[in-house]
C-alpha cells in the first residue's frame, strides 16, 4: 500500500529512544523527512545521524523540554523554517510511568502536576505550535500517545492518559475543516529499556524473578507476548498518512489484546 508519505516533514517529540525512535525510524523509512525532539541532546542527535544515515532522508535533531512554551514555539518555527513544511506531530514526549506514586498516602501533588505538564500540557503546546503551518500546507496529522493506565483505575498516573483522549478529540473536532486529523495509539506492554525497568521493581515487590514478570504479562495478553516498537511505528504510519483522512478523534489501543474493557 502506498500510503502517499514521501517528502512530507514530521515531528516526532520524545523521538531518541523507545517508541519514539521506532515511530522515527519509521517515517524516514517511507521516504519522510523527520525532526526529533527531546531534552537529552546527545542521545537526540545520534538517534537523528542514524536514522539519516540508514534512510537517505533529511533528519533534524532540536533539543528542547516540551514544557518550556517559548521553547517548544521555537522550535517548531525552526523545524518549518528548516524543510519549508510541516505535516505530522507525533506526541510522545512523557516520563515512562508517570511521576506519581499511585497509593494516595505516597503520592505527591506536585508529581502529578508535572506529569500533566509534560505529557498532556506539553502536547497541547506542541499541537499549538506545529498547527499554524499544518493550515498552510493544508494538510495535517497529529498522533498522540497515550497509554492504557488511562483506561483501568490501577495507577493515578493514568489521569494523564484520560485527559489526553479529551484533548484528541476536542483537538479533532477543532482542526478536522482545516485537514488536520488527531488521534491517540495506546501502547500495551512495549519492549522498551523502560519496561525492562518495570519488570525489574515488580519483581522486588512481588519476589518474583523479572523474567517471571514478563512472562506474566505475556500470559495474559491474548498474542500471549509482548510487543516490539515498531508494531506501535506501523499503526502510527497508517494514522499519519493520506489513506486515514478520514479517522480522526479515535482511541486506538495497540496492546495485543490486553484490554479487557469494551469501546464502542
Amino acid at each position: 500500500m502506498d500510503l502517499r508519505l514521501k517528502g512530507k516533514v514530521a515531528v516526532v517529540t520524545g523521538g531518541s529512544l523507545g517508541i519514539g525512535r521506532a515511530v522515527a525510524q519509521a517515517l524516514a523509512e517511507e521516504g519522510v523527512h523527520v525532526a526529533l525532539i527531546s531534552r537529552g541532546r546527545e542521545a537526540l542527535e545520534r538517534a537523528a545521524s542514524e536514522i539519516a544515515q540508514a534512510t537517505g532522508v533529511q533528519t533534524l535533531a532540536v533539543p528542547v523540554d516540551v514544557s518550556d512554551t517559548a521553547g517548544v514555539q521555537a522550535a517548531m518555527a525552526t523545524i518549518a523554517a528548516h524543510f519549508g513544511r510541516l505535516d505530522i506531530l507525533v506526541n510522545g514526549a512523557a516520563h515512562p510511568g508517570g511521576l506519581v506514586r499511585s497509593a494516595l498516602e505516597e503520592a505527591d501533588p506536585e508529581g502529578l502536576l508535572r506529569d500533566i505538564d509534560i505529557k498532556v500540557v506539553g502536547y497541547m503546546r506542541c499541537a499549538k505550535a506545529a498547527v499554524p503551518f499544518m493550515k498552510q500546507g493544508g494538510y495535517g496529522r497529529i498522533i498522540n500517545i497515550g497509554g492504557l493506565t488511562g483506561r483501568g483505575s490501577k495507577q493515578l498516573s493514568g489521569l494523564r492518559n484520560v485527559a489526553i483522549v479529551h484533548l484528541t478529540k476536542t483537538l479533532s473536532d477543532q482542526l478536522g475543516p482545516h485537514g488536520i486529523t488527531v488521534n491517540v495509539i495506546h501502547p500495551g506492554v512495549v519492549d522498551t529499556p523502560h519496561i525492562h525497568e518495570l519488570y525489574a521493581r515488580e519483581a522486588k515487590l512481588q519476589g518474583l524473578s523479572p523474567a517471571e514478570v514478563e512472562a506474566n504479562y505475556c500470559k495474559v495478553t491474548p498474542i500471549r507476548r509482548t510487543l516490539q516498537p515498531v508494531e506501535i511505528a506501523d499503526a502510527v504510519l497508517f494514522l499519519a498518512s493520506e489513506r486515514a483522512a478520514a479517522i480522526t478523534g479515535e482511541s486506538l489501543g495497540v496492546d495485543g489484546g490486553i484490554t479487557r474493557g469494551i469501546f464502542m
